[in-house]
């Protein structure tokens, strides 16, 4: 039978690999996908925690949906300013980009 402990594994696991990519990477890419990683590992252990303690309410789900949408959101404004900074000049690592500086 899977318990809370697998869950809070699992997640953790994905939060780790999430952080150590962004820590890490220097495409911009692969740093969005590692930041939905981390948001990933959010949503699991919400969702773990609310079947855990109230198991017949819907709070803990409702706060995973709102941050799926938040999440959706972040991934399309991301996708849509990389796109821009690959059309407008050719860039690929993040430790080149400049223009975005104040």
């Amino acid at each position: 039978m899977i318990t809370l402990n697998h869950y809070l594994i699992l997640a953790a696991m994905l939060f780790c690999i999430g952080l150590f990519g962004v820590l890490t990477s220097k495409s911009a890419l692969r740093v969005v996908i590692c930041v939905e990683l981390v948001l990933n590992a959010v949503n699991i252990n919400l969702a773990a925690f609310s079947v855990y303690v109230a198991p017949r309410e819907a709070v803990g789900v409702n706060f995973v949906i709102f941050l799926m949408v938040v999440a959706a959101a972040e991934v399309g404004l991301a996708l849509a300013l990389l796109i821009t900074l690959n059309r407008t000049s050719d860039i690929s690592a993040i430790d080149r980009i400049t223009r975005m500086k104040g």
